[in-house]
């Protein structure tokens, strides 16, 4: 009986009967467990970031006068940071990668874990859009490093015929690492809803820094494979540990890796790209539907009364501490169409930090001013100016200092419900999504024991396209995420067990690390113009269309074709050993 710290002997060919767990011993359970666990707070750590990015540059670009910031520019910046991400993950992929090869798999996977855990929570701490790009990269090269390091561990360690479905549990239980990041922006919804929390989004990057412990707590218990220590002892110079050279010199490894690559390419823009971003669809759409429903309780009117009477008594400001005090953006317009409220208030509230006076005609002529900065509205038109002006001269309400305080803590508090409204969807559409992700990468592990890796990887990229298109062309209902966005996690996510069960089988062991890594990784570099793409097609290209987003994410599935037209050149590896 092995016990956790006896390390077995490398995997031979098992018999071909009985469950596949039944081949493992504690030794083989306890490296499933650690892998796993490694990268489920991995994937946790990736959702969080995906549930926060949205709140995050909202309040980390806002307007410092106005504490405004237009929807397009936080998509696009939002496609930024995924891209700078992406950018880190690569990079430490490829280094990390290298590293695993050549130090070894249990040591490069622990450090791993440390780095992406500690600088997550570094994100908490940002101040502006650039230092919370570099924690996101810093914390990328972590994330990066372990997949490949803890695939090539798992797949050394485990016998031939229960590789697959290791490997397969292994990438599933990533989607538990996802769901959990949904919980937790449940939970913080529902307190940003309640006023017990202000930034959820710094908060979940604080609870991202609790992986850390896990690589203090097995540090000396996890062990380097047989099959590694053997060919790190005995290596040559044709054999080389780690070795670029020895990837890209041999005709079979540069196919292979090249193929791969390029597999993860099409996966990786598509669920990065476009999947993910179902979170800020639902955020977009269904902000509308609040505030909708906020307008038609005649919030709305409410709110002119506030900016007449701020118009009327300005010094009425000076009275509100700054907390109470509400930001333009969080106004709401008679009509969805136009901004009148919050250019009205903005434009109080400049004039009141230049000690200018304000009356109806100073608010008016400063809006006719032409922007002196990129984030300066426009000037108003003729026909701008006579809307605003009807707009004051409609409000019946002659509010004075307590009244306006009252509206000014009604403002408040609407805007929090809605913010934790808005939060506890996403963490539903992201539990959704992970759900189906769970059952997706385990039964492809399933579907590719059956039918060869080439087959399920194309059944997965055709249905990873069609169910993508129909989530951004028809989700607009809440009961949908509860079909849709499964369905998309399942076909997305399919895609990812195959990577998990595919790339080492690609690859040697003196290699295996590094190949893996590369195809995942350096897929991602490539990758990482996705969410930028996504942004400019949301901020620019479609930008007039009423929910431009849905347009960018249908014109971006067709990087799922890529995977089927490389499908043909690849090597089919069902039923055989690793390579050596």
């Amino acid at each position: 009986m092995h016990g956790f710290d006896d390390v077995p002997p490398p995997a031979e060919d098992a018999p071909a009967t009985g469950p596949w767990y039944r081949e493992l011993n504690r030794y083989h359970w306890f490296v499933l467990v650690v892998a796993a666990l490694g990268w489920l707070f991995d994937t946790m750590d990736q959702q969080l970031f995906n549930l926060a990015r949205v709140p995050a540059m909202r309040e980390l670009l806002a307007d410092p006068e106005t504490g405004t910031v237009d929807g397009a520019v936080v998509a696009k910046f939002g496609g930024y940071a995924t891209s700078i991400f992406l950018i880190g993950w690569a990079t430490g992929g490829l280094a990390f990668g290298v590293l695993g090869d050549r130090i070894g798999r249990a040591k490069t996977m622990l450090l791993t874990i440390l780095i992406y855990s500690l600088c997550t929570g570094l994100s908490a701490l940002s101040v502006g859009f650039w230092d919370f790009a570099f924690y996101r990269f810093i914390t990328g090269l972590g994330v990066g490093g372990e997949f490949a390091v803890g695939v090539s561990l798992v797949a050394e360690v485990m016998p031939n015929r229960a590789r697959p479905f290791a490997l397969g549990l292994l990438q599933a239980l990533s989607a538990i690492g996802n769901v959990t990041a949904a919980l937790i922006s449940i939970g913080l919804g529902h307190l940003e809803h309640t006023g017990q929390v202000g930034s959820a989004w710094r908060v979940m990057f604080v609870i991202g820094t609790v992986p850390a412990l896990l690589a203090i707590l097995i540090r000396r218990r996890l062990k380097e494979p047989e099959r590694w220590q053997s060919v790190a002892a005995t290596g040559t110079q044709v054999k080389r540990l780690g070795s670029y050279g020895e990837l890209f010199g041999n005709p079979r490894w540069r196919k292979n890796a090249i193929i791969g690559l390029l597999l993860a390419f099409s996966g990786v823009v598509g669920l990065w790209g476009i999947g993910f971003f179902s979170i800020d669809l639902n955020r977009s759409v269904f902000s509308k539907k609040f505030i909708g429903e906020a307008r038609q309780q005649g919030e709305a009117e409410r709110d002119r009364e506030f900016v007449a009477a701020i118009v009327r008594s300005p010094e009425e400001l000076d009275r509100l501490e700054k907390k109470k005090t509400p930001e333009a953006r969080n106004l709401l317009s008679l009509d969805a169409g136009n901004g009148d409220p919050q250019a009205l208030y903005a434009a109080v509230l400049k004039l009141r930090d230049r000690k200018e006076s304000v009356t109806r005609e100073s608010v008016l002529d400063l809006l006719d001013q032409p922007p002196k900065g990129p984030k300066d509205p426009p000037a108003q038109s003729v026909s701008d100016r006579q809307r605003r002006r009807e707009y004051l001269d409609g409000s019946q309400s002659s509010a004075g200092g307590g009244d306006i305080a009252a509206h000014a803590e009604r403002i408040i508090q609407r805007t929090k419900r809605i913010d934790g409204d808005l939060t506890l969807w996403a963490g539903i559409t992201s539990m959704m999504l992970n759900i189906g992700a769970f059952f997706g990468i385990y039964g492809f592990s399933y579907f590719t024991h059956y039918v060869g890796r080439k087959p399920a990887f194309a059944l997965s990229f055709v249905a990873a396209l069609a169910s993508t298109a129909m989530v951004f062309a028809y989700l607009n209902e809440f009961n949908q995420i509860f079909w849709m966005i499964p369905i998309m996690g399942f076909c997305q996510l399919a895609l990812f067990g195959g990577y998990a069960i595919y790339f080492p089988e690609l690859f040697p062991t003196h290699l295996r690390s590094t190949g893996t890594s590369f195809c995942y990784n350096v897929g991602r570099f490539v990758a990482a113009s996705g969410p930028s793409v996504l942004g400019l097609l949301t901020g620019e290209v479609f930008a007039g269309k009423p929910e431009p987003m849905r347009y960018a994410g249908i014109a971006m599935c067709s990087v799922f074709l890529i995977g089927l037209v490389v499908l043909p050149f690849a090597p089919e590896t069902k039923g055989q050993p690793l390579p050596e």
